[in-house]
């Protein structure tokens, strides 16, 4: 499903972000990508959605070397990503049913799928009833709710959480992995990039850990 092989990535004055990167997660797999400020994650999920290219050797997203993706082909790459961002990025002037519905009119769905998709992905997170209220209204740990929701309803075959519970308390934060499993146990390859150590050892799942550029450990049953 994501496949580094021999991935390099230089910056101005050749700093190194990533250096020979060979990683394969599976269709279906739950991952975390942990590793201090500056080890390469963020360029890593860069590199995932083509914002930035390889220096060398390449990357299969569903068997497709993206790196050979032409310049139109790429908005059709990232609808198969659905990202969850730590501070939300939703819409504040839209209500919960609206940020989702603009996702799905991005990618020209019909009107009865966006109904029926709106309604399966609120419910899906535990939102249901909180359709009309505006982002303002709710608790963080809702509005993440609707980060994952407006992620989720294009259906994508991966979900990338980008220190998505950073802002939460632990009982909220264990709320959203909780979600998080439950998306994964559907189907959806799940890659979390986060500093909760607590969380990554209480949930014993792959861990990939960058430091400096490098993967510095890649266990299936994984702490911090």
């Amino acid at each position: 499903m994501i496949e580094f092989i021999n991935v390099e990535k230089k910056y101005n004055h050749d700093v190194i972000a990533l250096d020979n990167i060979n990683v394969n997660i599976d269709k279906g797999e739950f991952a975390f990508l942990v590793g201090p400020s500056g080890s390469g994650k963020s360029t890593f999920l860069k590199l995932m959605i083509r914002e930035e290219e390889v220096t060398s050797g390449k990357i299969l997203i569903d068997n497709q070397d993206i790196g050979r993706l032409k310049q139109k082909e790429i908005p059709y790459l990232r609808r198969k990503i659905g990202f969850v961002f730590q501070d939300f990025r939703l819409l504040y002037d839209r209500t919960v049913a609206e940020n989702i519905v603009f996702a799905l009119r991005i990618i020209e769905a019909s009107e009865r799928e966006i109904r029926s998709q709106t309604k399966n992905v609120l419910e899906m997170v535990g939102l249901t009833g909180k359709e009309n209220y505006y982002p303002n209204q709710l608790s963080g740990g809702e509005q993440q709710r609707v980060a994952l929701a407006r992620a989720l309803a294009t259906k994508p075959p991966i979900i990338i959480a980008d220190e998505p519970t950073g802002n939460l308390d632990p009982s909220t934060a264990d709320d959203i992995f909780n979600t998080l499993l439950e998306i994964n146990a559907r189907g959806t390859t799940v890659l979390v990039v986060t500093h909760a150590k607590d969380i990554v050892n209480k949930l014993n799942k792959r861990v990939i850990a960058l430091n400096h550029g490098r993967i510095v450990k890649d266990e299936e049953r994984g702490g911090y």
